[in-house]
């Protein structure tokens, strides 16, 4: 549909889609409710033909104004959310944009409430919605991304990262840090963007509270095994360094022996088959899309670009 003229007064949100067309029309009459007027900018990464041919009819039909980016592959959630993100940077109008997934499903008034909190905090950059888990994003210096019980229970709460259900982002700090580091593809882009932020001395943290559901999560398949391994080891070993990434290393080869020789300690998500490439991948330097034989041979869905949401933290066995 044609777009007016961005404002101030609009925020841009980032939606990035993949083969879901049916959520993606219950993510945009979400966003109709939001207490602020939104702008919204769908990035299908790759449906196939009918699946693309339905988004493209949501959109066209969106309670709200929305636009299509056609990426024609599976970007992944990083790069997906960047393509939407870059455009919103050149535009050049609004001091906040959000990215959620396809599958997101914020509380009515809930994109108002955070940006509000965000904006009462001093020197915000990253800010999520919560999603109702009782738990609270941080990144350890040998297991990665990962979550620990809340301390508050509601209202504004710092963490080390902002999880991707409803990811808030300032203009200034994005300008300042750059983009999600597109080697992760899905899976701790949000942890490696969190950990930049708060180097570079902007707060990120959670609106307890502020409420944002993601119906599809806690999916699992080879490929979300071999994201998560892989992407841990290397957010591991870019901003905790090379001692802390052999521990992670060792860690990650003992798990994966464990659960092979042990079934009974395996976690909810393993696959021998996705933990060993995503080793074998980093030790190669290998990073972006999971390897096509992967693909072929999951026996699950390949992840939706909406799953990255779903922080699971790679250390749990």
């Amino acid at each position: 549909m044609d777009a007016p003229h961005a404002t101030d007064d609009v925020v841009h949100v980032v939606v990035v889609h993949w083969n879901q067309p049916v959520r993606l029309r219950a993510t945009l009459a979400a966003l109709a409710d939001q207490g602020v007027a939104v702008r919204a900018l769908v990035v299908d990464n790759g449906s196939a033909a009918a699946e693309l041919d339905a988004a493209r009819a949501v959109v066209a039909s969106a309670p709200i104004d929305a636009r299509l980016f056609e990426a024609g592959t599976n970007t992944g959630f990083g790069p997906g959310a960047n393509i939407g993100l870059r455009v919103w940077l050149a535009e050049g109008v609004g001091e906040w944009a959000a990215v959620v997934p396809h599958d997101a499903l914020p509380d009515p008034g809930a994109l108002a409430a955070l940006i509000a909190m965000a904006a009462a905090q001093h020197h915000v950059g990253l800010a999520c919605a919560d999603v109702g888990d009782g738990e609270t994003p941080v990144v350890d210096p040998y297991f990665g991304g990962m979550t620990v019980p809340a301390r508050v229970a509601a209202g504004w709460e710092p963490a080390d990262y902002p999880h991707g259900t409803l990811l808030l982002a300032r203009r200034a700090c994005l300008e300042a840090i750059g983009l999600f580091d597109e080697r992760y593809f899905a899976y701790c882009e949000e942890a490696d963007l969190g950990v930049r932020a708060r180097a570079a001395g902007w707060q990120v943290g959670l609106a307890r509270g502020v409420r944002v559901t993601n119906p599809t999560m806690r999916s699992g398949s080879p490929v979300v095994d071999y994201l998560m391994h892989r992407n841990t080891l290397l957010l591991v070993r870019e901003h905790s360094g090379a001692y802390h990434a052999a521990i992670r290393l060792i860690i990650a080869v003992f798990q994966l022996v464990r659960g092979v020789v042990q079934p009974s300690s395996r976690a909810w998500l393993f696959s021998a088959t996705g933990r060993l490439a995503g080793i074998v991948d980093h030790l190669r330097g290998r990073y972006g899309p999971p390897p096509p034989w992967l693909l072929r041979e999951a026996s699950g869905p390949e992840p939706a670009v909406g799953a990255a949401a779903d922080q699971v933290p790679a250390s749990v066995g």
